[in-house]
């Protein structure tokens, strides 16, 4: 019978592993806190706060039973292989290996986890895609990015609010504004913010020429209420302006859609998706107080790099990956390396290999030097 001891006792320190970066046995006590309070009978006294609970004690006891069962079924493994060594049944060599390979595969995607280190990496994402340098070749190109990460979301199988689309002048969008809802969203898309460069045949020339067209993307992390700065209202210029492109049955119908300039920052965020202005208005200046949330860390950051002396590339305004579609079919990320020929499914939502190697890099970035 083939000796699986020493693919087993990986398994067992994989495992081990898990426990550790799930912090299972810190979240089997903090289970037990939020069951007592998801017990009191006035706890949707206030919904917000319900739901942070349930939510949270969700997700708990999801970790800990994604290792518990981990731990349960590399048991029975070890456990048969033992039988079938000392009574030489080669006949439950099949399942074993089966098991085995189950389980390999189950912590491949479970280790995932180990590699989100950012404050905020699992919560929701509030993502930008702008178009840039290229003209309608780089309206179109902000299409096909957004048709890309919509595709993506659905694979994972994240929810999509689509919260604002800006049509080009004559193909593509100019802007859009989505919301990537499910756990970890931010930190898987942390890594695709930046610029994304097309080289391709544009289909809008009529001599058929090559063109490079550039198109940005750029995510927040989801805030709850409570974590909202304060916005003073004098420091908003709100528009209203007629719903345009994409929205379901409520478009241009009405003035409803909502574009807010936070002047003091220049930022400006828009919605038109909602049914009403007011819903339009209160959605927009949720994703302005995340966009603002986000630039004070940035500037937070920028001000510990100076004092520590550090000097490094911004990471927005920096290419970050070329989709070349002629004269050859190529897709890499500038700073990982991982290159792949199959752009088409790239443009279909395949960003995994991507998002994966960022997370790999990201965490070698971040280990201290050896000295």
């Amino acid at each position: 019978m083939r000796d699986f001891t020493d693919e087993l006792a990986d398994l067992r320190r994989r495992v081990g592993d898990a426990r550790a970066y799930l912090h299972v046995d810190r979240a089997r006590a903090r289970t037990g806190e939020l069951e007592a309070e998801a017990s009191r009978p006035d706890l949707w006294d206030d919904q917000d706060a319900a739901r942070a609970v349930t939510t949270e004690l969700a997700r708990l006891r999801g970790d800990v039973e994604v290792v518990e069962g981990l731990e349960q079924r590399l048991s029975d493994c070890e456990t048969l292989f033992e039988l079938g060594r000392e009574e030489g049944d080669e006949s439950v060599q099949p399942e074993v290996a089966a098991g085995i390979a189950e389980l390999i595969a189950e912590l491949d995607r479970l280790e995932l986890r180990a590699l989100f280190t950012g404050e905020h990496d699992e919560r929701d994402a509030i993502c930008m895609i702008h178009s840039g340098a290229g003209g309608t070749d780089a309206q179109d190109w902000a299409n096909m990015l957004l048709r890309m990460f919509l595709r993506w979301a659905e694979r994972k199988g994240f929810a999509v609010e689509l919260d604002e689309v800006q049509p080009g002048e004559e193909a593509g969008i100019t802007s859009a504004t989505f919301t990537v809802k499910g756990r970890y969203a931010f930190g898987l898309l942390t890594g695709e913010k930046g610029v994304h460069r097309l080289v391709r045949i544009s289909p809008f020339d009529a001599q058929a020429r090559r063109h490079t067209a550039f198109a940005s993307f750029d995510a927040v992390p989801a805030l709850d209420e409570a974590e909202a700065p304060e916005i003073d209202a004098n420091d908003l210029r709100v528009d209203t302006y007629r719903s345009s492109g994409a929205g379901g049955q409520h478009v241009n119908v009405t003035d409803s859609a909502v574009r807010i300039t936070h002047i003091p920052t220049g930022i400006v965020v828009s919605c038109q998706n909602e049914r009403s202005q007011t819903q339009n208005r209160a959605r927009a200046l949720q994703i302005l107080a995340a966009r603002l949330a986000e630039r004070q860390r940035e500037e937070r950051r920028r001000e510990l790099e100076a004092l520590a002396g550090e000097k490094k590339d911004v990471a927005w305004g920096s290419q970050i990956r070329s989709y070349v579609l002629a004269p050859y079919q190529l897709v890499k990320d500038l700073r990982t390396g991982y290159e792949t020929g199959n752009v088409q499914a790239v443009l279909d939502g395949d960003l995994d290999p991507f998002v994966e190697s960022h997370l790999q890099w990201r965490r070698r970035e971040q280990q201290p030097a050896s000295p």
